[in-house]
């Protein structure tokens, strides 16, 4: 960037540097588009400084503020267009997530997505403004960045030239490309797993490259982890001054380190956690205090030890959060820090930010303290030592539990206490289960079932959620910035469809007046237990729209919470190191005694906000990502194998059916059923026969035969066994 000044001459106030923002401010303050020349007139500029500012405008146009027209620049935000993340679907379509968070999505048509591809940041011309709740509609016109300079790809053949015929692993990438290797010491054969650097686009479907890397064979769980990570930008390595500063750090904190904070060594804090966990950022601790309780949940304070700016600080933003996989985890810090100094490993004295605090007999929370402190962790427990031994009252697992049973055992009187105060308020808990994939000794897959769930991980939640909530409060009664943990309220439209589809076979359900999130558990309740509470989880699953970050407090939908943050896990969750922060610069404010801390500003937040969300998204997508190749895989061997079903969900083109034996799910397509034509009825959720009214409905069982077990398209695709034993006559659903 070029950093030229002005010379200031004679009085007057001092001429601001020649810079960028400088540039942009011109245009904003002109109100209309101008030549590079213009642009030189109106700064008064002489002719020596042309290159830099054409340098300038050059990093605006690559920032996606200003927009190239003709021989001129306009602002974007003036011309109608926005800078985001293309995020393309499996259909083809795709929309663009606006850099700033406060703009709706836009959508692009697939004839609109140009040399664009998914991940890539570009600038999108809004075509069509739509009212209400409807994505307003753009194309994109310029590629500003490209969201991966590397891309999995499998290898599909050798040509005659010696290059090799390769496909973006990516199903929503449909091109293909002839690459030569970089390096000819690697070694590549058809239907293995590569790195893929893309070059040149040869015509519409085929671009040219180089295989730069070598993963393996794509049967392999570790590739096709490794593949993933790399469709969504995970990073692998810490750089070395990021490494350097954790190696740096001391092993236990010093005697300097526990100046200004409460010592609660002699208290019974415990962890409780997976089998398999390996950091450990929170701790608890119930008392009994009169007839009423004192919750204290102790934090790592992790920002005692990672400074904003400094590198670690730099590389967990740009993280944002840890990346969970079947057998890898990329953590957001080193494990020096991660699994080390700030893990709340038993019986070592560790730092902690504390929420402490104390109910009324009924579970209510009625005074809230935050501090600094050093706790030592009692015992590293399990979830499953909770179900043995509190709640199912096993002698040998209370005997192993014995010097802090009593606590336990208040702490899950607690906490259903807790839980029943948010049921009735309207807090929504949907009864969907989550995969949890097996392994062999081999490392192969060996079954995917629901994951077992009970009240010793709900312990935890409600007093996660508790304190989150203590904190956004603690935070916003002293008028004082938070980044919240928002969410929307749900999709109207699909709410009313649900309850016009219920209302069609049970007259007791009624649109309410008001749809809140008590209305939505008050229906889920209604339902259980009969045959349309899958039915009523799956739709009301798919009408909710998507948690994010914001420093502007919109509430949180799903737990009817007021005031929420994300306070809980800042050793894998960037957003709680922030909110860790602010705590810090709150209480420094009020105690001179405590380091002083400086308060991000609004526009900072923001910034923080947008990115973390867009992080959050990655790790999403790429969980749900790898747990599909997993399936994809596991049942490859099983093609032709007869599986009983429920239809998860319905589209113009057929249904999807999510199997009873194994957590797996796929397609039957319309044009695989050749003994009627089908009409797709989005109102009722249903298929129907056009001259044998036979229909197929959501949540209605079926048997289906594994036909193709696809990692291409990264889906199953079934046919029905008996049409005749699965479809029931549409008369039946009216």
């Amino acid at each position: 960037m070029a950093k030229n000044r002005r010379k200031q001459s004679g009085p007057g106030p001092a001429t601001p540097p020649l810079s960028p923002a400088t540039v942009l401010r011109v245009f904003k303050e002109v109100r209309r588009p101008m030549s590079g020349a213009e642009v030189i007139r109106q700064l008064k500029l002489k002719k020596k400084e042309k290159s830099a500012v054409k340098e300038m405008l050059h990093e605006l146009v690559e920032q996606g503020k200003l927009i190239r027209i003709r021989r001129g620049y306009g602002l974007a935000e003036a011309m109608h267009c926005i800078t985001g993340r293309l995020e393309i679907q499996r259909g083809g379509f795709g929309f663009v997530v606006p850099e700033d968070s406060r703009r709706r999505d836009v959508f692009i048509n697939q004839r609109d997505i140009g040399d664009a591809w998914h991940g890539d940041k570009v600038v999108a011309a809004i075509v069509r403004e739509n009212k209400g709740d409807r994505n307003n509609e753009g194309r994109v016109v310029r590629v500003l960045e490209r969201g991966r300079k590397v891309l999995p790809v499998k290898i599909h053949k050798r040509m005659r030239g010696g290059e090799w015929l390769c496909r973006p692993t990516d199903p929503r990438l449909g091109f293909g490309i002839i690459a030569g290797l970089a390096d000819e010491t690697i070694e590549v054969r058809p239907g293995d797993i590569a790195l893929c650097a893309p070059g040149e686009r040869i015509d519409p479907t085929m671009w040219e490259g180089q295989i730069t890397a070598y993963l393996g064979p794509e049967t392999d769980i570790s590739v096709q982890e490794a593949l993933v990570k790399s469709n969504h930008n995970i990073r692998l390595r810490f750089p070395s001054g990021a490494l350097s500063q954790a190696e740096g750090m001391p092993q236990e904190p010093s005697g300097k380190d526990l100046a200004g904070r409460r010592d609660l060594t002699r208290r019974q804090f415990v962890t409780i956690d997976g089998a398999t966990a390996r950091d450990f950022d929170d701790a608890i601790l119930v008392e009994r205090a009169g007839n009423g309780y004192v919750l204290w949940v102790a934090i790592a304070d992790v920002a005692h030890y990672v400074h904003e700016g400094t590198p670690l600080d730099r590389e967990a933003l740009e993280r944002g959060n840890s990346y969970y996989f079947p057998q890898s985890v990329e953590p957001m810090f080193p494990e020096r820090l991660s699994n080390g100094l700030c893990s709340l490993n038993p019986d070592v004295n560790r730092l902690v930010m504390v929420a402490r605090m104390e109910a009324d007999p009924q579970g209510v929370t009625r005074r809230t303290e935050v501090f600094p402190a050093v706790i030592r962790s009692q015992a590293r427990l399990t979830y499953g030592q909770i179900k043995r031994g509190v709640l199912d009252g096993e002698a040998e697992e209370r005997a192993a539990l014995a010097p802090v049973l009593s606590m336990l055992e208040l702490a899950v009187e607690l906490a259903r206490k807790i839980n029943g105060l948010r049921t009735r308020r309207g807090s929504l808990d949907f009864d969907l289960p989550e995969p949890e994939i097996l392994f062999d000794v081999h490392g192969d897959t060996k079954d995917i079932r629901p994951r077992i769930r009970h009240f010793g991980h709900q312990l935890i939640e409600e007093f996660m959620i508790a304190a989150n909530e203590a904190v956004a409060r603690f935070l916003t009664e002293r008028e004082l910035p938070c980044l919240f943990r928002i969410h929307p309220p749900a999709d109207e439209e699909r709410l009313k469809n649900l309850f016009r589809l219920l209302g069609q076979t049970d007259p007791s359900v009624v649109m309410p007046k008001e749809i809140t999130p008590r209305a939505l558990q008050l229906l889920i309740a209604s339902q259980k237990g009969t045959d349309k509470e899958y039915v009523v989880n799956r739709m009301l699953l798919r009408s909710m729209k998507q948690a994010k970050y914001s420093p502007d407090n919109e509430g949180h939908f799903g737990l009817a919470s007021d005031e929420y943050c994300h306070f809980t896990s800042p050793i894998r969750r960037y957003a709680d190191l922030v909110v860790h922060r602010l705590v810090k610069g709150a209480l420094a404010a009020k105690d001179e005694s405590q380091p002083s801390m400086a308060i991000p500003g609004r526009k900072k937040l923001f910034n923080v906000a947008g990115h973390l969300s867009g992080r959050e998204r990655a790790a999403m997508d790429a969980e749900r990502e790898i747990h599909k190749r997993v399936m994809v895989l596991f049942m490859r061997d099983k093609v032709g194998g007869t599986y009983g079903g429920v239809i998860s969900h319905i589209t113009d083109y057929g249904f999807y059916v999510e199997l009873r034996e194994v957590m797996a799910e796929g397609m039957v397509r319309l044009s695989s059923m050749d003994d009627d034509y089908y009409t797709y009825w989005p109102q009722r959720e249903m298929l129907v026969g056009e001259r044998t009214g036979q229909a197929f409905k959501l949540g209605q069982s079926v048997e289906v035969v594994l036909e193709e077990a696809s990692l291409e398209r990264l889906e199953l695709s079934f046919t029905l066994k008996s049409i005749a034993d699965s479809a029931k006559d549409y008369k039946d659903l009216i």
